[in-house]
């Protein structure tokens, strides 16, 4: 396979093969650790899109009508290569995207559970079926393929995102065109190849390079029948009012501004290390980092001293390099954002307890790296509560007690990740029943729910129905079609004028 880590032109994945396309635009994709540009990349265009959907339309009309265990099969070999290749695929998401090895190789780990959950298909398409629903009359439900289904995903997981949506999409019949992240794109052309290799039907998956351009050509082209999107709240929000106008079925998962509550009770060593880790952890360059602390009653006394050296001491570095914590943010324009976002807490009168700005790490002092900040004493009035930062920025907030931590994450306008440290039962079953947040952690800082399970949040973090993977990602895919039937020897002769009933 040829490998996508070397300097080269990049382009689309259509109808089987690497094209570079119709698009006229390209731009450099960086190396965050050093700042060079490493490949280039050819923007697609409508045309592009064109070429992806016809390919994609054709082809399932075949993938459709192959029995389900056929396409488990082909996601057996697929899940097998992913295995095989993992630590290539994370090589590359390093390159890219900036996050470490070790966290990258997490990114691929997850991103095969749902594989593997999609695995299962003939059994998850499996439907209802009542006989003798009325004399004479059987009644089932089947599960079908939507027809073409395209996704659009971030650059914070150019690996597990687009697994969270195409493998479930494939194996219930669909085929699927992905748009991955224009910041780093080579992590999908790699999985393209594996399934190619696994025996996927041409046409079946496609990959087309892009930006809005791409993104609009697929919300208003007709033949595409739904549209999965991850990223910020304001794109969701175009998303789902632009899929939905085009008569779309969608499902948009927007931002977060993730809580984690420590009451006094809690293990301050174990709280500690949770708050570095899914504070800092991918340089915060994720949906589910803790960006606020929430400390109740007397916890901060305790805590603060210990997070602070934590912070401070955080190994920041290549994220190839074995030692280092924390590599650098995606780009220089984010790296510049998260740096605007200190000052402005700054200005709003937070207590700057660990300044990461203007970090250079020696031999990379062009990367675009900074390091990890903390702020104590943040209201919900400033700007660094309520904004998303999406960078390695935790800003602790301190509350009297429990029900004021619960109305303070519930009055926020995004519900999406919310984690709770403490011994206490009652406190721990208070939190999950009355928060207003799709997915609690309780003592667990980073509640990702497994493949089977289905990932997505409430309130401005989600926008549409259904949940990402697991059984609500096999029904975004698919739509329910119920059969009655009789046959004439059971039907009674003459006309029925009035409503149907059991009889």
């Amino acid at each position: 396979m040829k490998s996508y880590t070397d300097r080269a032109d990049l382009g689309h994945f259509i109808n089987g093969q690497r094209v570079i396309g119709n698009g006229k635009r390209t731009q450099q994709v960086f190396n965050p650790a050093t700042g060079e540009a490493a490949r280039t990349l050819h923007l697609g265009d409508a045309s592009d899109v064109d070429d992806a959907v016809a390919g994609a339309k054709k082809a399932f009309l075949r993938w459709s009508s192959t029995p389900p265990i056929r396409r488990a099969r082909v996601m057996l070999r697929f899940l097998e290569l992913m295995n095989r290749h993992r630590d290539e695929l994370a090589t590359i998401i390093t390159a890219e995207h900036g996050k470490v090895f070790s966290d990258a190789q997490g990114e691929v780990s997850r991103g095969i559970d749902v594989i593997e959950f999609a695995c299962g298909i003939p059994q998850l398409l499996k439907g209802d079926y009542t006989e003798q629903v009325s004399t004479g009359i059987d009644n089932w439900t089947t599960r079908q393929a939507l027809g073409v289904v395209a996704g659009i995903t971030p650059f914070n997981f150019p690996c597990m995102v687009p697994c969270w949506m195409f493998p479930v999409a494939i194996a219930a019949g669909n085929s699927f065109i992905l748009k991955p992240s224009e910041r780093d794109p080579s992590a999908a052309l790699f999985m393209a190849g594996l399934l190619q290799e696994a025996g996927l039907p041409d046409g079946v998956f496609g990959v087309v390079q892009g930006d809005k351009e791409v993104v609009d050509a697929l919300l208003e082209h007709r033949d595409v029948k739904a549209i999965s999107f991850v990223g910020s709240t304001p794109i969701a929000n175009y998303i789902y009012a632009t899929g939905a106008k085009n008569g779309k079925r969608v499902q948009a998962l927007g931002g977060a501004k993730n809580h984690m509550v420590v009451m006094p009770d809690a293990d301050i060593d174990q709280a500690v290390d949770a708050l570095i880790g899914a504070g800092y952890g991918s340089a915060g360059e994720r949906c589910m980092a803790i960006s606020v602390a929430v400390l109740v009653g007397d916890v901060a006394d305790k805590l603060m001293p210990r997070l602070a050296e934590r912070a401070r001491a955080l190994k920041i570095g290549n994220g190839m390099e074995l030692t280092s914590e924390m590599g650098p943010v995606v780009t220089r324009e984010a790296l510049e954002r998260i740096e605007s976002y200190i000052a402005i807490g700054v200005e709003e009168g937070a207590t700057l307890v660990v300044d990461g700005r203007e970090l250079k790490v020696e031999g990379h002092e062009d990367g675009y790296f900074t390091g990890g900040t903390l702020f104590d004493n943040v209201t919900p009035d400033m700007r660094i509560y309520k904004e998303e930062i999406f960078g390695p920025v935790l800003a602790c907030v301190r509350v009297r007690d429990f029900g004021e931590a619960v109305d303070l994450i519930n009055a926020h306008e995004f519900g999406n990740g919310v984690a709770c440290y403490t011994r206490d039962g009652n406190t721990a079953r208070e939190l999950g029943r009355r928060i207003e947040v799709g997915m609690v952690g309780i003592n667990v800082p980073i509640p990702v729910p497994m493949a089977w399970h289905g990932f997505g949040g409430w309130k401005r973090s989600l926008f549409g129905d259904t949940h990402a993977y697991g059984e609500e990602g096999v029904r975004f895919y698919t739509r329910q079609k119920s059969i009655m039937q009789r046959w004439p020897e059971s039907t009674e002769k003459g006309a029925e004028f009035a409503m149907p009933t059991a009889k």
